[in-house]
């Protein structure tokens, strides 16, 4: 399947980074018209304090909060790679998953 380029790609350890870290400059780039996709490499199944929220709910939640934010600042697809929320490791398989993303968008 081919894959149109895009010319900017967010890599992000967790759901909502990019939004508290880089959210002005993604909107900026996308009025700019530059097509702009997030990877997100772990699900966010960790990120509450509230302990009868189960993993597997809070990491759907955490995607779908994801993908209503990436669209109000007009990214055009978001990538989740779903590694487990703290468990992830500089390995040769995550380099090979983030290299086989750069290779398809071409950023």
């Amino acid at each position: 399947m081919a894959t149109k380029p895009a010319q900017v790609m967010v890599v992000t350890p967790h759901p909502d980074d990019a939004e508290y870290g880089i959210a002005g400059t993604v909107a900026r780039w996308v009025s700019e018209g530059k097509d702009v996709v997030y990877v997100v490499c772990t699900n966010g199944d960790k990120g509450t304090g509230d302990t009868n929220m189960k993993p597997a709910e809070l990491a759907r939640r955490r995607e779908q909060e994801q993908l209503a934010a990436a669209k109000l600042l007009g990214v055009r697809e978001v990538i989740f790679l779903r590694h487990p929320d703290q468990g992830l490791e500089d390995t040769p398989e995550f380099r090979k998953e983030l290299v086989r993303l750069i290779r398809m968008y071409r950023p």
